[in-house]
């Protein structure tokens, strides 16, 4: 049986966490394919932003440089559009498909997930990406030979033990966040 969050109980005079949790988990009740959507895109803006800020200081460029504002849009969209809406229906297939009670069920899981899902899914954001720059397949295709490798061996090396948490341990209703790079 999946995992799955407890209520917050109600009170007088909550703290101000308490009820944007108890909220957000309504809402993941509620509507969890919008909320999810909605989180990721937010999230996925956030990282691009805090990603830019991050490649600037390492490139020590001056701090006059504008941020750009479209790259966030993009990668919002792609959050909306895609990250939050399939990472919500896979969770789900995945908690059908490999219950907890078969054996080596949180082996198998990671497996699936770092194995087929991965690739797939960092295809996807560079060919969504790409489109969304307007670019054309050949700027496409120079993009996957530079970038795709060397970007599925670094999810795989940082994202393998926090998926593994992710999909044995994490309510299934809270499962939602694939992280793309930027």
């Amino acid at each position: 049986m999946p995992l799955a969050s407890k209520p917050i109980p109600e009170r007088e005079h909550a703290h101000l966490h308490t009820v944007l949790l108890r909220t957000y988990l309504q809402l993941l009740h509620s509507r969890p394919v919008l909320t999810k959507a909605l989180t990721s895109a937010i999230l996925s803006a956030l990282g691009n932003l805090l990603s830019q800020r991050i490649e600037r200081r390492h490139q020590c460029e001056s701090p006059t440089k504008k941020v750009d504002l479209i790259a966030p849009l993009r990668f919002a969209a792609y959050g909306f559009f895609f990250t939050g809406p399939l990472s919500h229906y896979f969770y789900l297939f995945l908690e059908q498909w490999i219950p907890s009670s078969l054996p080596l069920a949180g082996l198998r899981r990671l497996l699936l997930d770092r194995l087929i899902i991965a690739p797939a899914f960092l295809l996807l954001f560079f060919i969504v990406i790409n489109f969304l720059e307007g670019k054309n397949l050949k700027a496409l295709n120079q993009t996957l030979k530079e970038r795709y490798w060397s970007a599925l061996k670094m999810n795989w090396k940082v994202w393998t033990p926090f998926q593994f948490i992710n999909v044995n341990y994490v309510p299934v209703q809270v499962r939602f966040v694939k992280v793309e790079p930027t």
